[in-house]
């Protein structure tokens, strides 16, 4: 295939049939230093606003954070979705059709962000009422999203951006946007909040800066696309086919991660039927499942990309290595993770909480987030097997599978073990997801062979 110009779809020397270990490590090493940098702006911003002595604006800006990162997360099947269509184009060497869904991924993350822009009001109502907190917070967690949610379409377009350059393994740019947002982010922090003393608004500014200057690097990394007529090519972009077809496979990326998400959430409900200091344990395990998310997101990237080209060129023996050698490379990592939590768990929960009742429930809890990378690491990677593969009807129905796995098992044990049972029937979804989807697998490869 030839690539776009600039674009590095695949490695100089390769062809598409030579994947190799460095070729996966190219791929996941950025996204896992991506991925370090996330927790970095979040303390930075609460270290900073924490500087004016009062809990309020602490409060306020956990809020506005949280309720935005919720509505914009609604929309955030664009980045698998685009990099599963892409990868596939990518793979079938159509280099107009990889130009032209960069500019439909950016139109749709431009239109979702002028739509929650026009529907501030009713949507931070809504937030609020489902959460409320107390006039004062309130009121500063308003003002902070009322300019923060002016960047929207900045932050949804750049899951666009995110995944069009994972589809043709331009991790390093998805790093250095990343960074160069988040050092941004940072140092105009430093200068409103300390500075200028503009406090809350000051943090609101400095993200709102952040991502339009993100978004603009984002075009900068893409301007091989527009060296391509295809990305202004409208017939092909508002192609009736095209649309259907990507508008199928967002759709059901998204009914997956609302189920995904729903288990998650009654989780954290049934939890806080143990008490406080339970329910602060559980939060503070599932740092541990976020970490392990953290590391295991770059290898199914890998596979998400590598997958999207083999399926593009029809081409069983690569996609079957592909899988073999992300996978691989997966399941190292989830046990070097199960290790670390085995040796090192109590010593990050303490570092996580001082409260000696929490450290004490927290780490008789300890054995699940050690099984946690070594039951769940089969899900996560062929999540971006077929998301690689744009399967996405595939990943809803199995998740709802999934689902109903989960109540079942919620049921089940819950009364009987009470949070035990709840870790386990947690753990139990992330199995069933792993099985489910490997029994869809074998449907990939007949698929390929028939190209």
């Amino acid at each position: 295939m030839t690539p776009l110009p600039g674009a590095d779809v695949l490695p100089e020397g390769e062809s598409p049939r030579q994947l190799t270990h460095a070729r996966v490590l190219k791929i996941a090493v950025p996204v896992v230093l991506s991925n370090a940098t996330v927790p970095i702006l979040g303390a930075v911003d609460t270290g900073v606003i924490g500087q004016m002595g009062e809990a309020a604006p602490i409060g306020a800006v956990g809020i506005g954070a949280i309720v935005l990162a919720a509505l914009y997360w609604i929309f955030g099947f664009l980045r698998m979705g685009t990099t599963g269509l892409t990868a596939n184009a990518a793979g079938a060497g159509d280099r107009a059709e990889v130009a032209a869904l960069l500019t439909r991924a950016l139109i749709i993350g431009l239109g979702a962000g002028l739509a929650i822009i026009a529907l501030q009001l009713p949507l931070f109502w809504l937030a609020f009422k489902a959460s409320p907190a107390s006039a004062e917070v309130e009121e500063m967690a308003r003002a902070y999203m009322a300019i923060r949610v002016l960047s929207a379409p900045a932050a949804i377009g750049i899951y666009g951006v995110t995944g069009w350059l994972i589809a043709q393994e331009r991790t390093t740019g998805v790093l250095v946007l990343q960074v160069g947002m988040n050092l941004i982010n940072i140092t105009l922090d430093l200068i409103f909040v300390l500075g200028l003393d503009w406090g809350v608004e000051g943090v609101a500014a400095a993200t709102f800066i952040a991502e339009w200057s993100g978004l603009a690097l984002g075009f900068w990394l893409c301007r091989a696309a527009f060296r391509v007529p295809a990305w202004r090519d409208w017939a092909r972009v508002f192609d009736p086919r095209r649309l259907r077809h990507m508008a199928l496979v967002n759709r059901d990326i998204l009914l997956r991660s609302l189920m995904l998400q729903g288990i998650f959430i009654s989780f954290m409900f049934l939890g806080a039927d143990f008490g406080d200091v339970q329910l602060a344990a559980n939060q503070v395990l599932l740092q541990f499942l976020e970490i392990t998310a953290y590391a295991l997101d770059g290898f199914a990237f890998a596979a998400e990309a590598l997958v999207g080209q083999a399926m593009g060129r029809r081409d069983r023996t690569g996609l079957r290595r592909s899988v073999l050698l992300s996978g691989t490379w997966g399941a190292a990592i989830a046990v070097l993770m199960a290790l670390a939590f085995a040796l090192l768990g109590g010593a990050v929960i303490d570092l996580m909480t001082t409260a000696p009742e929490v450290r004490e429930a927290a780490r008789r809890f300890l054995p699940w987030m050690v099984a946690v990378p070594v039951l769940g690491f089969a899900s996560w990677m062929l999540d971006g097997v077929f998301i690689g593969a744009t399967r996405a009807r595939d990943m809803r129905n199995m998740m709802a599978l999934s689902l109903l796995v989960y109540i079942a098992a919620v049921m089940v044990l819950v009364p009987v073990m009470g949070n035990h049972g709840l870790w386990a029937a947690f753990l139990v979804s992330f199995v069933a997801r792993g099985i489910t989807l490997g029994l869809r697998y074998p449907a990939l490869e007949a698929e390929a062979a028939r190209g």
